[in-house]
């Protein structure tokens, strides 16, 4: 049986849910004479707002959007105070040179009476020029003592002139009313809409019901969009995303459109803690949506609003795809970093940090000779807000380092093999499979087999042509109910075979880098096997898609696991608080507990892609009253190895959180065997925080 394949010339990207320290970032290939080079690499960076230096407390939420002039514009809520339904302005700055220059702050939406305008969101026509503006108008009751708004008002102003001036204020009050949630809130974007191929403008719009005296289970948090295809002359509300009980709930989100003219809406689902991201589509230009997944490939990072633009490509074009992705790169705010997709969004292949320090909301846009604008928040002591809003522009030579050029274009050739419907005609020596419909697999359905024992496999044929190196990747769904699975490739192990297909936080879509292989032209198999029970105690395994890519540079995989405390694979006995009172700690906080007799434990267990050497690393907070001799203990390959670690001192800092200090290099064989414990036998109070296992480079 041969398996439907499809060829693009561009590459599956970063699976940041994959093994993962970073290797190298090779540059590409040296061109043969006579090819053209790619442009010298660069990055400026220019400080738009400073809450230590202009007059307002507080500089936070964004919109970005580049006119077809090359134009761009900058908004920002003006916060009077640190708080989200306080007094805020909108304000706006505009540069004519490419972000060199801007302009001084002009108030598109002045406070009056403590007015808190809120969420401003670009839309731009590239037909007429013209350029909204929408933006809430937030309102507390009386009773409500929290800085969070009840209800808001969404409004729409334009510019015909780049910006300079703007018309009128428009209400777009009532456009929500006949949705049967209650809905109060309603926040643009924030961030940018986009124009479809056929001309619509769309934007997201967040909802809830009003906070005071509602519990929080029945606020019905959820999205839809606006859209007009008059040229902005009147708006209508599109669909909602479907709502369930529970995860995900989708909140301040991006969209972007794919080659295929379907509509990606990308959210946050959540605040506090470190979540994946949720993914909606559309096949109706935002009238109707998919019910949302979450999608644990970009990683798990704090509930913020990202930046997603589509750069080169997309409907109608014969340009390389690509799609740009910032966010923090760590479980809370800090490491602001910006990442390249060239397969619409479902993995990030290439990655930069732009600043490794606090990092909070961000938008991208481009300009029309490829230079890349990242809007973001940064530095200050606070997590919920920044002190500094900067502008920083670059180049794809930049963001690459070099592995990819709009002159030389990136040297990546991938072959898609799908897993969803295929599955019924698969091999399988036990269980039942059956296929899952759904608009948010890669393939458009996913394959779910239920093995009825350990051991129980479903294997795949598939067609390589041309032979050679391959680097191959698994699409692949995560859920409660999900198993500890091993892969061969034509009976032989690839160099991460494991995976534990069990959820955290939710249900959605991983990908994983299974490694490198050298594949001979024709016929081969790929074989997913039931080796036990996932950490969440199921054993269902759930596939989206194998794609083979050929490159003439690595991707940044990180190849190492990190179990937090309260995370999958962390489990404690006894009683452990929580706490955040010291700073040096990886994610959103840290287990204490009091000097004992070893009765009270905390144990992480990583799920290893592989049997390897593995440096063991434990992040925590020094302070003076930790414990000198925090007894943990290693149980690894060859058995259990002791380890006391003195807490007062601090360790390494790593910009995407946490202290680490090391606790040597063991032998772990792959899948659930291998875990850290730590007890309160100690001389002080014993920190539980996180746990990171870093596998050694191949020789």
């Amino acid at each position: 049986m041969t398996m439907p394949i499809s060829r693009r010339a561009f590459a599956l990207g970063l699976a940041a849910g994959a093994a993962a320290a970073a290797l190298p970032s090779p540059a590409a290939a040296e061109p043969t004479a006579g090819e053209p080079t790619a442009a010298e690499p660069f990055f400026a960076e220019a400080t738009l707002w400073d809450s230590a230096v202009d007059p307002l407390a507080s500089y936070h939420v964004y919109g970005l959007a580049v006119l077809p002039d090359d134009t761009i514009l900058a908004c920002t809520e003006g916060r009077h105070k640190v708080c989200d339904a306080g007094p805020h302005d909108l304000l706006v700055r505009r540069s004519t040179d490419g972000g060199k220059t801007w302009s001084p702050s002009q108030a598109v939406a002045a406070s009056v009476d403590g007015e808190s305008w809120s969420n401003p969101t670009f839309v731009v026509d590239r037909v007429t020029g013209e350029v909204f503006l929408f933006h809430g108008l937030c309102v507390q009751l009386p009773e409500n003592t929290s800085c969070s708004a009840d209800s808001s008002t969404v409004y729409v102003i334009s510019s015909k002139d780049g910006g300079v001036t703007w018309s009128e204020r428009r209400s777009l009050a009532g456009l929500f009313d006949h949705f049967p949630y209650n809905w109060a809130m309603h926040g643009p974007g924030p961030g940018h809409g986009i124009q479809l191929d056929s001309g619509r403008l769309l934007l997201t719009v967040s909802h809830r019901t009003i906070i005071t005296g509602v519990p929080t289970a029945d606020r019905h948090y959820g999205a839809s969009t606006v859209y007009s295809d008059d040229h902005g002359a009147t708006w209508r509300s599109g669909g909602e995303v479907p709502m369930g009980a529970g995860y995900p709930v989708v909140g301040e989100a991006r969209l972007v459109q794919r080659a295929d003219g379907t509509v990606v809406m990308n959210s946050r689902p959540g605040s506090g803690n470190d979540w994946p991201r949720d993914v909606a589509v559309s096949e109706d230009g935002g009238l109707t949506w998919s019910p949302p997944r979450m999608d644990f490939s970009p990683g798990l990072f704090n509930g913020v609003d990202t930046g997603l633009v589509r750069y080169t490509g997309g409907p109608g074009s014969r340009d390389v795809n690509r799609v740009l992705f910032s966010r923090p790169d760590s479980p809370m705010r800090w490491n602001m970093t910006v990442a390249v997709s060239y397969d619409e969004g479902h993995s990030f292949r290439y990655s930069r940090s732009v600043n490794p320090v606090r990092g909070y909301y961000s938008d991208l846009a481009s300009l029309s000779d490829g230079t890349i604008i990242l809007l973001y928040g940064c530095d200050g002591d606070l997590d919920g807000t920044p002190r500094r809003v900067a502008a920083a522009r670059f180049n794809l030579e930049w963001l690459t380092r070099g592995r990819d050029s709009l002159v030389t274009v990136p040297k990546l050739t991938e072959r898609t093999h799908d897993l969803g419907r295929p599955a019924v005609r698969a091999h399988r020596s036990g269980g039942t499979v059956t296929v899952v419909e759904e608009a948010t697999a890669r393939g458009g359905a996913r394959a779910v087999f239920t093995p009825g024992a350990v051991g129980d496999s479903i294997e795949y044929p598939f067609i390589v042509a041309p032979g050679g190196r391959q680097e191959l990747w698994l699409r692949y769904f995560r859920s409660g109910d999900g198993g500890l699975v091993t892969v061969t490739v034509d009976g032989k192990a690839p160099r991460n075979s494991t995976l534990d297909l069990t959820s955290f936080r939710g249900d959605g879509y991983d990908v994983a880098f299974l490694g490198r292989m050298a594949l001979r032209p024709g016929p081969h198999t790929i074989r997913f096997t039931l080796a036990g029970a996932g950490r969440g105690g199921g054993t269902v395994i759930s596939l989206d898609q194998l794609s083979l890519v050929r490159a003439s540079a690595s991707p940044d995989v990180r190849e190492e696991v990190t179990v937090d405390n309260g995370g999958l694979g962390f489990e404690t006995t006894g009683t452990w608080p929580s706490s955040r009172g010291v700073s040096g700690y990886y994610g959103f906080n840290y287990l204490t507990h009091a000097r004992g007799t070893g009765a009270a434990t905390a144990r992480w267990r990583p799920a290893l892609p592989g049997e390897d050497r593995y440096e063991v690393l434990v992040s925590y907070a020094a302070d003076p009253n930790r414990a000198t001799n925090a007894p943990y203990v290693v149980h690894h390959a060859g058995g259990s190895t002791p380890v006391a670690v003195n807490q007062q001192v601090r360790g390494v800092p790593d910009p995407r959180m946490g202290d680490w200090t090391s606790l040597g290099t063991f032998s772990f064989r792959a899948g659930l065997d291998g875990y850290v414990e730590l007890s309160d036998a100690a001389d002080g109070v014993v920190i539980a925080d996180a746990v990171r296992f870093r596998r050694q480079a191949p020789a």
